[in-house]
C-alpha cells in the first residue's frame, strides 16, 4: 500500500524539481543569450574592445579589453570621451574627431585608424568601426562600436612608407576622384612641389598641361580598366621631364610610381640622331659613288640633303677655268626644294643669283676663306642686302628663309663646289650638331666631286686620245661604209672597243672590229697598238682574214703587247664574174667575237657563224687561225659590232643576239645612216655601261650609178678599183 502512495507520493513531489530544471534550462540555450555569449568569446578572440557612447548622458561604456588598449583601468578611466581624447596622439585628434562627428551629424558610420600614445610614452595603432544611433527624430543619441590593436599592421605598413619616402622612385597616390593623397620625397621632387601644397589637390587642376596627353589617356585606362599600365612621356614646361610610369589601380584609386628618364631619353635621342646622320652621310656617300658626272653629283647631292639638313638646297660648281676670289667658273648646278609648289621659285633663285650676288655674299666669302659661312637667324633680310634688285632678290622673299648656311666643298685640289643650305621659320636655326653634320656631308661629297672631276677631265683626254685613232672609212666603189662609236658613262669604262675599215693592196676591203680586256686608259692604249698592228699588216699585204689575225698575233707576241682582245676581220672580195653576176665573197675570221650580221636584199637577217671559233687574240700565238665565207647578193648589209650593243647584266648573250636580229628585222631596207642610229637607238641604254663599237656596210647594186649617200669614190692611187660594170638606165 505504501509503494502506490510513495509512487502516488513520488509523482507529485517530483514535479516542482522538473519545472526548476526546465526553467534552468531555458535560460542556459536562450538563442540570444547564445548570440552574446558567442559575440563574447569571439570579440576576446580576437582582442577586441567595445565601447558605448551615451551622448544624452555624455557616459562612455568601455569593456576591459579596450580600456587596456588605451592604457586605463577601470579606475583610471573616467568614462568620457575626454578620456578618449586623451590618450589619442595629438596628430591624428583633428582627424579622428572630424569623422566621428560627421557620424554624429549623419546618423552614420564611423570609420578610423589612428594612434594611442601609453602612459609610459608608446604609441600603439588602433583600428575603431562604429554606428550612430537616433532617435525617432533622426537625433544622434548613441554611439557603438569596437576597435582592435593594429600596431603590427600599422608597424609594416609605416615601414612600407618609410621604404616608398626614401626610395629613388616618385610615388603618389590619387583618390577615385583624381586628388593626390599620399607623395613621397622624390615625387615632391620630380614635381617641383612640396606635398603640403599638392595634397588635398586635384592632379588636372595642379598640372594642367596633362590633360589630353598620354598621362591622362593612361591613368583613366588603367582606373577604368582595373589593371597596371607602364608607359614612358614627356612633361613639359616647367617641368621639362621624361618619365617611366607604371599606374596601378587600387581599391582608393591609383598608385603611380615613376622615374625620370630625361636623361636616358635624351641619350637615346642623341644616339637617333647620331644613326641618322651616319645615315645620311653613307646616302650621300652612295648617291655620289654612283656617278661619275658632276652634274648629276650635284643633282643628287641638291636632293639627298632635303630634308634631313634643310627645307631647300642649291649646288653650285667650280669650273676647271675659275679664277680664285672671283664668281667667275662658278655654275649653279642643281636645285631642291621639298615642297613641290615651291620648287620653281627654288629653281628661279638658283639660276639667277650668281649675276646678283655682291662681293660680300656668303659665297664669295666661302670661296675666298674656304670656311663654312652661317646666318643663324633673320637670313632672309641679311641676305637681301647681298643681292641686287632683280629675279633673284624676288625669289628670295618668297622663298623666305630664316637660316642659311653655305659650305665649301673641297676636294684635293681645292674647293669644287658649294652647297648652300636654308631652312624656314618652322625648322628655324642650324643647331651646332647640325652644323657637323653639314661639314661632314661637305667632306664627302667635295671628295665625290673631286673624283668626278679628275674622272672627267681624264675622260675627256682618254676620249680624245681614243677618237684620234679613228679614221675616216674608206669609200669604195658602190661600197657605203658607215661607223659609230659610243661611249660609256659609267665610271672608268673607256677604252677597248675599237673598228676600223680599210682597202688591201689587192682592192678587197676590210672591216675590222674589237674588244680589248679592260675598261680603262690602259685599255685604250693597248687598243691603239692592236689596231695599228693589224691596220699596217693587212694595208701592206693582202692577207686573208684569217692570215691577218695570225700574223697580228705573232706582232702582238713579238712587241710584248700584254693584253687579250676579241676580234672579228671580214673581207669583201669580188673578181669580174662575180661582179656581172651581182655578188660579192664576204669572208671572215673570228677570235672569239660576237658573231657578223647580215641583212639579205629581201630583208631576211642572217647571222654569220664561223665553223670555229677561234681564240682571242695575245691567248696562244701559234694556233690556226680559220675562216669562213659566204656570198652575198648586191644590197646586202654586213654588220659588225662590240659586245656592248648586245650584253647587259643580268642578260644571257643569247638573248641579246635574238634582240639583234629582231631589230635588224624591223630596221631592214632603211638608209644605212638611219638603220645605224636606230639600231643603238633602240639596242642601247640611256647610260650604257659599256663602250658600242659598230661598222656597217652596204653594196649597192653596181648596175646602177653609185646613190649620194655612199659619197664619192675615193681609193687610194695605188689601189685597184672594182670591175667594171656597166649601168643599166633608169
Amino acid at each position: 500500500m505504501v509503494e502506490p502512495q510513495s509512487e502516488a507520493g513520488g509523482s507529485e513531489s517530483t514535479s516542482p524539481l522538473v519545472d526548476a530544471q526546465a526553467v534552468e534550462l531555458t535560460e542556459v540555450v536562450d538563442p540570444t543569450d547564445a548570440r552574446q555569449t558567442l559575440l563574447d568569446l569571439a570579440t576576446t578572440a580576437a582582442g577586441i574592445g567595445t565601447f558605448d557612447w551615451d551622448l544624452t548622458t555624455g557616459v562612455l561604456e568601455w569593456d576591459d579589453r579596450l580600456r587596456e588598449l588605451f592604457g586605463y583601468d577601470e579606475d583610471s578611466f573616467d568614462r568620457s570621451i575626454e578620456g578618449f581624447n586623451q590618450r589619442l596622439h595629438p596628430e591624428d585628434l583633428p582627424r579622428v574627431g572630424r569623422l566621428l562627428q560627421e557620424a554624429i551629424d549623419t546618423c552614420g558610420d564611423f570609420e578610423a585608424d589612428y594612434r594611442v600614445v601609453l602612459p609610459d610614452g608608446g604609441t600603439r595603432g588602433v583600428a575603431a568601426r562604429g554606428r550612430a544611433l537616433c532617435d525617432e527624430t533622426g537625433v544622434t543619441t548613441r554611439v557603438l562600436g569596437a576597435a582592435w590593436d593594429v600596431t603590427a599592421h600599422r608597424e609594416a605598413l609605416d615601414g612600407l612608407a618609410r621604404i616608398l619616402e626614401d626610395m629613388a622612385v616618385g610615388f603618389f597616390t590619387l583618390d577615385r576622384d583624381w586628388v593626390f593623397t599620399r607623395m613621397n620625397a622624390e615625387a615632391e621632387r620630380l614635381l617641383e612641389a612640396p606635398r603640403a601644397d599638392l595634397i588635398g589637390k586635384n592632379i588636372w587642376q595642379r598640372f594642367p598641361a596633362a590633360v589630353g596627353s598620354p598621362f591622362e589617356v593612361h591613368y583613366r585606362h588603367a582606373a577604368s580598366a582595373g589593371r597596371p599600365v607602364a608607359f614612358d612621356a614627356y612633361y613639359p614646361a616647367p617641368l621639362n621631364i621624361w618619365v617611366e610610369v607604371r599606374a596601378v589601380p587600387t581599391s582608393e584609386g591609383l598608385s603611380v610610381y615613376f622615374l625620370d628618364v630625361t636623361a636616358r631619353r635624351e641619350l637615346q635621342d642623341r644616339l637617333i640622331r647620331r644613326a641618322g646622320r651616319e645615315r645620311l652621310l653613307a646616302r650621300i656617300a652612295e648617291q655620289l659613288d654612283r656617278t661619275l658626272s658632276p652634274t648629276e653629283a650635284a643633282r643628287r647631292l641638291a636632293r639627298v640633303v632635303v630634308p634631313d639638313l634643310a627645307d631647300w638646297s642649291v649646288v653650285t660648281l667650280v669650273d676647271d677655268d675659275h679664277s680664285a676670289g672671283s664668281r667667275r667658273g662658278l655654275r649653279n648646278a642643281a636645285s631642291f626644294h621639298h615642297d613641290r609648289a615651291r620648287a620653281e621659285v627654288a629653281e628661279e633663285y638658283a639660276q639667277n643669283r650668281l649675276a646678283a650676288l655682291t662681293d660680300d655674299a656668303l659665297i664669295t666669302r666661302a670661296l675666298v676663306t674656304g670656311e663654312l659661312q652661317l646666318l643663324d637667324s633673320a637670313a632672309t633680310t641679311r641676305a637681301l642686302a647681298m643681292l641686287a634688285p632683280g629675279t633673284a632678290r624676288d625669289a628670295l622673299v618668297e622663298l623666305a628663309p630664316e637660316a642659311v648656311v653655305v659650305i665649301p666643298l673641297t676636294g684635293n685640289a681645292g674647293t669644287v663646289g658649294l652647297l648652300t643650305l636654308a631652312r624656314g621659320h618652322d625648322r628655324g636655326r642650324f643647331s651646332p650638331d647640325d652644323l657637323e653634320v653639314v661639314r661632314q656631308a661637305g667632306a664627302r661629297a667635295g671628295l665625290a666631286l673631286d673624283a668626278a672631276r679628275l674622272y672627267r677631265q681624264q675622260r675627256t683626254l682618254t676620249e680624245a686620245l681614243q677618237r684620234s685613232m679613228f679614221t675616216a672609212p674608206p669609200e669604195p666603189d658602190h661600197l657605203q661604209v658607215v661607223v659609230r662609236y659610243l661611249a660609256a658613262t659609267q665610271a672608268a669604262q673607256v677604252g677597248g672597243d675599237w673598228y676600223d675599215a680599210f682597202l688591201q693592196p689587192g682592192g678587197a676591203t676590210v672591216l675590222v672590229i674589237g674588244d680589248v680586256v679592260g675598261h680603262d686608259a690602259r685599255a685604250a692604249a693597248l687598243m691603239g697598238q692592236i689596231r695599228t698592228i693589224l691596220r699596217a699588216l693587212g694595208a701592206d699585204q693582202s692577207y686573208s682574214p684569217a692570215e691577218l689575225l695570225a700574223r697580228t698575233d705573232q706582232v702582238m707576241q713579238t712587241l710584248q703587247v700584254d693584253t687579250a682582245a676579241t676580234a672579228v676581220v671580214a673581207r669583201l672580195e669580188q673578181d669580174t664574174g662575180q661582179a656581172r653576176r651581182g655578188v660579192t665573197k664576204l669572208r671572215w675570221a673570228n677570235a672569239g667575237h660576237p658573231p657578223p650580221f647580215v641583212i639579205n636584199p629581201d630583208g631576211t637577217v642572217a647571222e654569220l657563224h664561223a665553223a670555229k671559233t677561234n681564240l682571242l687574240l695575245g691567248v696562244r700565238p701559234e694556233v690556226d687561225r680559220l675562216e669562213s665565207e659566204v656570198t652575198l647578193d648586191r644590197d646586202s648589209v654586213v654588220l659588225l659590232y662590240t659586245d656592248g650593243l648586245v650584253e647587259r647584266r643580268g642578260q644571257d648573250l643569247d638573248e641579246g643576239l635574238y634582240r639583234l636580229h629582231r631589230t635588224l628585222e624591223d630596221l631592214a631596207g632603211r638608209d644605212l645612216d638611219e638603220l645605224c642610229d636606230d639600231l643603238l637607238a633602240r639596242m642601247v641604254p640611256e647610260r650604257p655601261d659599256d663602250d658600242v663599237a659598230i661598222v656597217a656596210v652596204r653594196l649597192h647594186p653596181q648596175h646602177k650609178p653609185r646613190p649620194p649617200e655612199a659619197g664619192p669614190n675615193r681609193i687610194p692611187p695605188n689601189v685597184p678599183g672594182s670591175p667594171e660594170v656597166r649601168p643599166s638606165p633608169e
